[in-house]
């Protein structure tokens, strides 16, 4: 039997928290293994999201044909603009990790459901007291760990706004996906999101003359399991865990995100924040798990 501790809020059973800590552990390894990955960021943040369109678009052709074909105009021009949005993310959020720590990237990238919140402010929707004090604090923490890192050099700083630039993007993608979703399967939506996303990061590569082959054996691995991780597991895993368990739970486990990024980074790239960083990223998880638990239309899209 599942406990129930307050409203909206089940504790996951023994089977979804392996299935959620596999999750988290999935994305956390986004931000160190793209970091740590011998090619271009632009070119990364493409071959992500072309990887993982293999994977599902002839999913969705087996499996949802009917669904794409009867789509309407404004689920497809809702999950093309989502795609544009995720590709911006990416484009923003991929390259931060080139400037600033790993730690840095991950935790600013994740202020998304702050963003989230003031577009659904700005569509009408009511935000609540906490909600807003959860932005405050967010914020709060957001500008020490901005602070902190321009402390370190100016190209920290140039980092942490490209993270923050993408966790602003993110939300905007989150807030078109969510309309989409309401009446698209997953299948279907996350391969017109995913290709379009793609699309348009190759086409950015190759004005850009970003080199998209000719990288090692490893480099390969490594992208691979960056969509095999982040992009297709870890996805997969949190949506099977929401047939049974909360959205507030699943978007809170989801912030585990950023010490788990922080501490493999650490380990493995011997990336260590500056001091002052610590408590600012304590202060902004903090002020984010307020905003989500205390709003039912905020959550968190998976790195």
């Amino acid at each position: 039997m599942v406990a129930v501790t307050a409203p909206g809020m089940q504790r996951p059973g023994g089977t979804d928290a392996v299935l959620m800590s596999i999750a988290v552990l999935a994305v956390a390894t986004s931000g160190p293994l793209m970091a740590a990955t011998a090619a271009p960021a632009l070119a990364i943040a493409f071959w992500r999201n072309a990887l993982g369109s293999a994977a599902v678009v002839p999913a969705a052709l087996l499996t949802a044909r009917a669904e794409l074909r009867g789509l309407d105009r404004r689920e497809r021009r809702l999950a093309l603009v989502a795609g544009v949005f995720l590709a911006l993310h990416f484009a923003t959020w991929v390259p931060a990790l080139d400037y600033t720590t790993v730690a840095s990237a991950t935790a600013l990238v994740a202020t998304q459901p702050v963003w989230v919140a003031l577009i659904a402010r700005r569509q009408g929707v009511d935000v609540s007291g906490r909600v807003w004090a959860g932005i405050a604090v967010a914020m709060v923490g957001a500008l020490l760990l901005t602070g902190a890192d321009l402390q370190v050099s100016g190209r920290a700083l140039v980092g942490d706004l490209l993270a923050i630039a993408g966790g602003v993007f993110a939300a905007a993608y989150m807030t078109a996906g969510s309309a989409v979703r309401r009446s698209v399967s997953t299948t279907t939506y996350t391969a017109l999101c995913y290709s379009t996303c793609a699309a348009l990061l190759l086409v950015v590569c190759v004005v850009g003359r970003q080199e998209l082959s000719g990288y090692d054996g490893e480099t390969w691995l490594k992208l691979l399991a960056i969509t095999a991780g982040a992009q297709l597991l870890g996805h997969s895993l949190f949506n099977v865990v929401l047939r049974s368990i909360s959205a507030t739970v699943v978007s809170l486990s989801i912030l585990l995100e950023i010490p788990g990024a922080a501490l493999i980074a650490a380990v493995f790239l011997g990336q260590r924040p500056p001091v002052l960083a610590i408590p600012a990223a304590l202060l902004l998880l903090a002020g984010l798990a307020i905003v989500i638990r205390d709003s039912t239309r905020v959550s968190v899209p998976v790195e």
